[in-house]
């Protein structure tokens, strides 16, 4: 669970106190002890001359009567919050407004780094930075009630199991799928998109021709028989490995449409999606060393190109590069993955158009976003979307 901060001159952090709960909004007096969050040398983080402009750069000062970021008791300008620049602004309820504690030092739960002195500068009026969560990080932080705030463990880092980073894998495909970011809004969907694999329909772009669609109607109709698809399991197996509509048209589509309205195929398409491609792609990825990116550049592989496509392109990879659980770096591998998926996709001139690895995956590894944390900012075949 993580605290979102309501005001910079009072932040509340998730930082676990004996005997007391974690709760959205400020620690009681009988919770915490109220006080400032100071470094080992006994500095406060503050604000020049205690100003309220937004855009303010906070930063490392001697304990003074008037701390800028405590917990519990509120100092300074109410309604200011420090953002993900190290910068007090006006609460706007954002995610770069939420903290959490890890290694004695609040994280920023957007990027999952840690609160940080630059250049290991512990003068007064030394600015203050995000960075990696590390050991080493060059701040440890005490707060109120005595003693670094220690914590065994800080979940701010999350597989793309992940309830929140599924979600936003689901938006990623979708935005590249069906240039939308709402990808329930994909049930219905259906199409022939001419890359010679029939039809191509629902929230992960099942297709008449590669067999899953057929795996989709044979599990839907194993909860309803009595569905509305029932009657073209025999046709899809025809068609299968096939770009053909025979036996289809003309009123397959507007079928899967009345179907899709259905909670149980709904719930069918949901499944099936995780048990062919989600599921196995996250599980590679973790067995490789990934974290929540690396688990995503293996699921949005599968589904354009299967799963035992994304096994053959990570096949190919293991000539030139290893994965971190071989030793690797997880950023080069990721690369050579990338790099090897496009050989793939320009194979067929319906996925020639790379953007959703030049101009999407490959800008959060560039960012060094590893663990696929929001904000998140990308372009798909030219259209340009935000995942908040």
């Amino acid at each position: 669970m993580t605290i979102p901060v309501r005001k910079i001159v009072y932040a509340v952090l998730g930082v676990l106190f004996p005997g007391a709960a974690l709760v959205y909004g400020l620690f009681p007096a009988s919770a915490a002890t109220a006080g400032p969050i100071a470094g080992g040398n006994g500095e406060c983080i503050d604000v020049p001359a205690e100003a309220t402009l937004n855009g303010t750069k906070v930063r490392l000062y001697n304990c003074n009567s008037a701390p800028i970021w405590a917990v519990g008791n509120s100092f300074g300008e109410p309604g200011k919050c420090r953002n993900v620049k190290i910068e007090a602004y006006d609460c706007n309820g954002s995610r770069t407004e939420t903290w959490a504690t890890a290694n004695r030092a609040p994280v920023d739960t957007g990027s999952g780094k840690c609160l940080d002195t630059t250049d290991q500068n512990k003068a007064n009026d030394n600015q203050l930075q995000i960075w990696m969560c590390t050991a080493d990080v060059n701040r440890k932080w005490s707060m109120p009630g005595g003693g670094p705030a220690a914590i065994t463990s800080a979940p701010v880092a999350t597989g793309l199991d992940d309830p929140a980073k599924k979600e936003v894998a689901m938006e990623l495909v979708s935005a590249a799928e069906n240039s939308s970011l709402d990808w329930c809004a994909q049930y219905p969907y259906i199409e022939d998109i001419g890359d010679g694999r029939g039809y191509t329909a629902g929230i992960i772009g099942f297709c008449s021709g590669t067999g899953d669609m057929l795996e989709l109607v044979a599990a839907y109709t194993a909860t309803k028989p009595d569905n509305i698809l029932v009657k073209y399991l025999p046709t899809l197996h025809d068609v299968n490995n096939s770009d053909s509509h025979a036996g289809l048209d003309p009123s397959f589509t507007g079928d899967w449409q009345t179907a899709a309205a259905d909670p149980a195929f709904q719930a069918a398409q949901d499944a099936e999606r995780d048990r062919v491609y989600f599921n196995p792609s996250v599980a590679d990825g973790k067995s490789d060393g990934l974290r929540a990116l690396g688990q995503f550049v293996y699921y949005d592989a599968a589904v354009m190109h299967g799963y035992d496509g994304m096994r053959s392109i990570r096949a190919r990879v293991l000539k030139k590069a290893k994965p971190p659980a071989q030793g690797g770096n997880e950023t080069a591998w990721l690369n050579a993955f990338l790099d090897e998926r496009v050989v793939e996709m320009k194979k067929e001139q319906a996925h020639a158009d790379t953007s959703r690895v030049d101009t999407e995956q490959r800008v959060f590894l560039n960012n060094g976003n590893l663990d696929l944390n929001t904000p998140l900012a990308f372009a798909v075949y030219g259209e340009q979307y935000i995942i908040h």
